[in-house]
């Protein structure tokens, strides 16, 4: 005998209420692997704005996130080290392993490159995606871009080329599927850092993630042609 599922006995009794066939067909299932598969996209909001870098810039700073642009990717060490010293932050940092050809030495930060631990102040991450309609980071977790590294410290500094910048959630889907494929284990999404009303409706910053995020721009869009 085939066992059957609470689910399908859930499913049927479905079916059964609306007037249709207890058991679903060939066809019916097609049509819906086929609906799954055509990703379609609903509908979205009017969204006047242009320039996709600039908007996300202004949501990260409405979402309590603090955010620095660069002109290129050697500029982070010494970008990271002006925010560490000004916020009175310490200089050690773990980060991921991608940001390992940078010159920290030159910048007088401490770094490891690992996945964070419970004790480590300050992590240092790239994000795969930003959207600009909410000031979003988008982490995909693989081996070498570990999620914890962006979690576990009090303070997460993201570094983000605006080329990884996208308008809104559906492109963010739509580009790690040409990109990627089928999604890891963990998506993660961030906007600014943790925090919670559950406690008396007080607001508490970095209830179950970092006190504060501040993100690097890499400019790396290519520059207007001349006429």
């Amino acid at each position: 005998m085939t066992a059957v599922s609470a689910r399908d006995r859930i499913l049927s009794r479905l079916r059964e209420a609306r007037g249709a066939d207890p058991s679903a067909h060939d066809s019916e299932r097609a049509l819906v692997e086929a609906r799954i598969r055509e990703h379609p996209v609903g509908p979205r909001p009017t969204m006047a704005w242009t320039d996709a870098v600039e908007r996300f810039r202004a949501e990260c700073v409405r979402a309590a996130s603090t955010v620095d642009t660069v002109a290129t990717r050697a500029e982070v060490p010494l970008a990271v080290a002006r925010y560490l010293v000004a916020k009175q932050l310490p200089t050690q940092a773990v980060a991921w392993p991608e940001l390992g050809d940078l010159d920290w030495a030159a910048a007088d930060i401490e770094i490891d490159f690992r996945a964070a631990q419970g004790d480590d102040p300050v992590g240092i991450t790239g994000a795969h995606l930003a959207i600009a309609e909410t000031g979003t980071l988008m982490f995909l977790s693989t081996p070498r871009t570990h999620p914890v590294t962006s979690l576990l410290p009090e303070t997460h500094v993201a570094v983000v080329p605006a080329s990884r910048v996208v308008r809104t959630m559906e492109d963010a889907f739509e580009r790690t599927r040409v990109e990627v494929g089928a999604l890891p284990r963990a998506t993660n999404f961030v906007s600014g850092p943790s925090r919670t009303a559950d406690i008396e409706g007080v607001l508490q910053i970095g209830a179950h993630g970092p006190f504060r995020v501040h993100v690097i721009v890499v400019d790396d869009r290519a520059p207007p042609a001349s006429a």
